[in-house]
């Protein structure tokens, strides 16, 4: 969701009086949408409560947009979004989703940063590499593991032909 306010933003920003009322029109429920998620997080709304008060910003911004769908001066904003509409609200349905992507951007970070030091790499066997020790990293580091310790048990099993321990704890691999 926090995209699509930066796409509604654009719409109000726009010198089409039609393209800036749908932003405004958008925008307003957004806003009462990140109002009640932050009571959601700070533990003053219940996750079922929220629920319920979504359900008729839901059906505002889903009546924006079928408006729009029909508007050939924002139907293709429009039209898209209407069509995977489902998976706007799935922060909503599913615990543990947030409308934003904070928690991908985050764990992105170092492989960008990686990325940006290092100039990528020359070849598609050291992109395979660098994807590769890159996830092992990260999600070591989402479990609280240790990233040296997991790698020295792989090369280990490796050359005692042993099983490689699971990336994923609780797996087996």
């Amino acid at each position: 969701m926090v995209h699509l306010k930066r796409d509604f933003q654009a719409l109000i920003d726009s010198p089409c009086t039609v393209r800036r009322r749908l932003g405004h029109d958008l925008m307003r429920p957004t806003k009462e949408m990140f109002a009640l998620w932050q009571k959601v997080r700070d533990g003053t709304l219940s996750r079922r409560a929220f629920r319920r008060q979504m359900g008729p910003i839901r059906q505002r911004i889903e009546g924006y947009l079928l408006r729009g769908y029909f508007d050939a001066r924002v139907s293709g904003f429009c039209k898209e979004l209407w069509e995977r509409r489902e998976h706007l609200w799935t922060f909503v349905e599913i615990d543990g989703v947030e409308p934003t992507n904070n928690a991908a951007e985050r764990s992105l970070r170092h492989a960008v940063l990686w990325r940006k030091s290092s100039y990528g790499t020359q070849s598609a066997r050291g992109s395979r590499f660098v994807e590769t020790i890159l996830t092992v990293v990260t999600t070591c580091r989402q479990q609280g593991r240790s990233v040296l310790s997991y790698l020295t048990a792989c090369c280990q099993a490796l050359y005692t032909n042993a099983v490689i321990p699971p990336l994923v704890l609780g797996t087996a691999s």
